[in-house]
């Protein structure tokens, strides 16, 4: 079961991201303050809760949460600073939003960008353990998902509708035919293969 809150005194944000070890599109950041006795038996790492039952958290995350906000930088920020930094300053841009100040950032992995007047926690594996910083990947999975299959209908040959960017074989296979799309990060795997070919042509 998920701890409901690190710190029963402070008030504290989880934060997560959403496409950082994707080939094509944005990446996704959430913050959410969550009331200290929020509870709903489906919520989870979003990597381990289905597609419908992210889509049926996602409402009531935004309805129950105390404050919540979720922000994106795309996939050129993510070639200019590197997607580690994008993926921190995407969770600087989701605290920015939110209309409630936190005391304690709780952040999904070992390390992050401190933000400046609020002391944070890094969690590895943040969002299996504790209800906010699970809230957060869940709203910024389903923002995600939602934004890649807007791209997917631009470009459907790349199949993001199902693989969201990621590199699977499949994905990496329509790159290889297709070519890359606006879209893609150009510092990334066979993306920056095809990338630095093109280039000494």
């Amino acid at each position: 079961m998920l701890e409901k809150y690190f710190s029963k005194k402070l008030v504290e944000a989880g934060c997560d991201e959403a496409g950082r070890g994707c080939l094509a599109g944005p990446v996704f950041a959430a913050a959410v303050i969550l009331p200290k006795k929020f509870y709903h038996p489906l919520l989870n790492d979003s990597k381990q809760v289905s597609e419908a039952d992210r889509n049926t958290l996602r409402p009531i995350i935004e309805k129950e949460a105390i404050a919540w906000a979720v922000a994106m930088l795309d996939h050129q920020e993510i070639d200019r600073i590197n997607i580690l930094k994008a993926s921190f300053k995407a969770m600087h841009l989701a605290i920015d939003q939110l209309n409630c100040r936190p005391e304690l950032l709780l952040i999904d992995g070992h390390m992050f960008t401190p933000y400046f007047g609020i002391v944070h926690e890094c969690v590895v594996g943040g969002d299996a353990k504790y209800a906010a910083i699970a809230a957060a990947s869940i709203l910024a999975k389903t923002n995600r998902d939602e934004y890649m299959q807007q791209l997917h209908e631009q470009h459907p040959h790349y199949g993001w509708n199902d693989n969201k960017g990621y590199g699977t074989a499949a994905h990496r296979e329509s790159i290889r035919t297709h070519g890359l799309s606006p879209y893609h990060r150009k510092t990334f795997g066979i993306c920056k293969e095809m990338t630095l070919a093109l280039s000494a042509q």
